[in-house]
């Protein structure tokens, strides 16, 4: 896209680059290692080929290099403007067909919420990144209809927790009461009604499949169908 625009850019190649450098220096190293925002299909085969050899390599996806292509750069808005940037429909694919064949551990969000003002500016100066919170469990779905629903809980809550050793990510015994409930049912994005200033998500006015509709923080709902509960109305 970068080419056909004229733009500097960071082309699939440059991901791939230190995709695989990374991955040397892990078998090397005989460490984990983990890859954030996998966007080609390249790093897709480098991970396999790494793991196939011994390394103990993770990775994860976002939700926009599994619904948009880069030609949503063609208009010069920054809206969709993101690191790494948006692929050609071929890894596209492949990052879903990496999710369902288990190659992919985790899915993301890469929430990085800028304000309208900010990416309103020109492609080349605009920042990087979006809100994507809001629209993630949607998002996923929509990309995702075949994806199990055990296997959905799994990549976006109990692996991550995993990869990072951190508390959380399950329902077990002694584990912290931080549920999302979701809903299959389709919605409309506005973000005129996000929660945060962050109001820049190349989602908006999309229809997505499902919905977080509630949310709950170590056993009290601070969360519910689109509101933000104060203090003195948090129920345990």
């Amino acid at each position: 896209a970068s080419v056909r625009l004229g733009l500097d850019g960071a082309p699939g190649l440059a991901e791939d680059v230190i995709v695989a450098r990374d991955l040397l220096i892990a078998a090397d190293a005989e460490k984990a290692w983990h890859i954030a925002h996998v966007s080609t299909a390249t790093s897709l085969d480098l991970i396999r080929w790494a793991r196939s050899r011994g390394v103990q390599v993770t990775c994860e996806v976002t939700p926009h290099h599994l619904v948009f292509l880069d030609d949503r750069f063609d208009d010069y808005r920054a809206d969709s403007k993101v690191n790494p940037p948006l692929r050609a429909a071929h890894d596209r694919d492949a990052l879903r067909a990496g999710v369902l064949d288990g190659t992919i551990d985790a899915l993301a969000t890469d929430h990085a919420p800028h304000g309208l003002d900010e990416k309103a500016q020109l492609l080349s100066v605009a920042p990087v990144g979006f809100s994507g919170l809001e629209v993630a469990v949607g998002a996923y779905a929509l990309a995702l209809p075949g994806l199990p629903l055990a296997r959905f809980v799994e990549l976006l809550s109990v692996n991550p927790a995993r990869i990072l050793g951190v508390p959380g990510g399950t329902l077990g015994v002694g584990s912290p009461g931080d549920v999302t409930i979701f809903a299959d049912r389709p919605w409309t994005v506005d973000a005129r009604l996000f929660r945060s200033k962050g109001r820049n998500t190349p989602f908006d006015g999309m229809t997505l499949p499902r919905r977080a509709v509630a949310t709950i923080v170590e056993g009290a709902v601070v969360f519910e169908h689109g509101r933000v509960l104060p203090r003195e109305d948090v129920t345990a």
